[in-house]
């Protein structure tokens, strides 16, 4: 029965933050595109960070604070692949981004995936069903960053 809530919580969130990644994005210049990913990118990881760091003790639990963050982590992690399209390359990402894209791809897949699972336990503002998500989260991160952000 918790697990099938526990889909339920998720369905819901993808619901509530599909609209923002459906939302098309069009730049002018490959210039604004990196901006526009890495801007994002930081801000997701800015919010990722405040959840991570309640959920290793390393700062106060504030359910609320996790929640709001865990959700915008949720909506951000589905707009800056739009903005790694033909011409784009540059900034932090590794070529491999344009040349492997079925693998970038699927990495991207996987990090929605978690981080929607992330929101739905933040959802719940029980610090152990966090915990017990965030390190899945945080992984697909890693999984990415290795193979297709240049150091």
């Amino acid at each position: 029965m918790i697990r099938l809530a526990s889909l339920a919580l998720a369905a819901a969130v993808v619901a509530a933050v599909l609209p923002v990644h459906a939302q098309p994005q069009k730049f002018d210049k490959p210039e604004d595109a990196i901006k526009f990913r890495q801007a994002t990118l930081k801000e997701m990881q800015q919010n990722f960070k405040r959840v991570a760091d309640m959920a290793s003790g390393r700062d106060d639990f504030n359910s609320k604070v996790a929640d709001e963050s865990a959700q915008r982590v949720a909506e951000l992690i589905q707009q800056p692949w739009v903005a790694f399209g033909p011409g784009t390359e540059g900034g932090k990402a590794k070529p491999e981004v344009w040349t492997e894209q079925a693998k970038f791809k699927d990495l991207a897949g996987k990090a929605e995936g978690e981080m929607v699972k992330l929101a739905a336990a933040a959802k719940t503002g029980n610090l152990d069903a966090i915990k017990a998500s965030i390190g899945a989260a945080g992984a697909t991160c890693k999984a990415c960053h290795d193979s297709f952000r240049a150091r």
